[in-house]
């Protein structure tokens, strides 16, 4: 199922006029130098639950992670023939055409500008914008019409929101942090963001309520080095998530982490 929302999604991209640039040179390894090595390198998220977080005992637990562990036992054998690298949104493209890391599985969405630079699996997962609240009274996208809504400044949710809710007031933060303290001061109405990581919020804490309406869909697949070096790591890890795709394993993974 993912593999034919992708085609049609990716065939939406290429329509729009999309383009793709070659990449600049980069270290990173090939599959055969993987194989050789004996581990598979990977840019993980540690701090958002449910795709990559710490648990309790301070280990790496979530839906990515089993997904990296997997594809570890896939191309080596060996579920635990895999090192982590913990990484910030802003590094996770970098580590990957700098050549720090094999791929990078982190929540990374598929954009042109990211095309641009790095070469990307078929999805694992459809993210997408959605709203999350502390009031009873916002129940659905009309209620937002007029309201106050906190977005991640300079990101694509903002487009998105201003097209979808062009009477709201949208309010600009600079972090996570600084969303939940408005929230949880009632000093906005919602926030808006990726759906995985507002269903975490929510899961976290039972205070937050998630809206139904989701106003955009977004791919969200693992960053491969741009090039056809890298032909024979790219179809592996596209063969096994169509493998996974196939058996029903990504949708019973994503139903355990309760992603929507």
């Amino acid at each position: 199922m993912w593999r034919f929302i992708w085609r049609y999604l990716l065939g939406i991209s290429l329509l729009l006029g999309a383009q793709v640039t070659a990449p600049p040179t980069a270290v990173s390894a090939e599959l055969s130098e993987i194989e050789a090595r004996g581990r598979l390198i990977v840019a993980v998220k540690d701090n958002r639950y449910p795709l990559g977080y710490r648990d309790a005992a301070g280990e790496l637990n979530g839906f990515e992670i089993e997904i990296a562990r997997r594809l570890a036992r896939d191309l080596l054998g060996d579920e635990t023939a895999i090192e982590f690298r913990s990484v910030n949104n802003v590094d996770r493209i970098n580590l990957v055409v700098d050549g720090d890391v094999d791929i990078a599985i982190a929540a990374i969405t598929v954009t042109s500008q990211r095309q641009r630079i790095a070469s990307f699996s078929e999805p694992y997962y459809l993210d997408g914008t959605g709203f999350i609240t502390t009031t009873t009274q916002i129940n659905t996208l009309n209620d937002l019409s007029l309201g106050r809504i906190a977005v991640l400044a300079d990101s694509s949710t903002l487009a998105h929101v201003r097209y979808q809710l062009p009477t709201a007031n949208v309010v600009p933060v600079a972090s996570y942090g600084e969303a939940i303290a408005k929230l949880d001061n009632a000093q906005v109405d919602a926030f808006a963001g990726d759906v995985s990581l507002l269903t975490g919020w929510q899961q976290q804490n039972s205070h937050y309520r998630l809206l139904d309406e989701v106003i955009s869909v977004e791919p969200v697949a693992i960053a491969i080095p741009k090039g056809t070096q890298y032909s024979d790591l790219r179809r592996a890890v596209n063969d096994a998530l169509r493998q996974w795709d196939d058996e029903g394993w990504l949708q019973d993974r994503a139903t355990y982490w309760g992603l929507p």
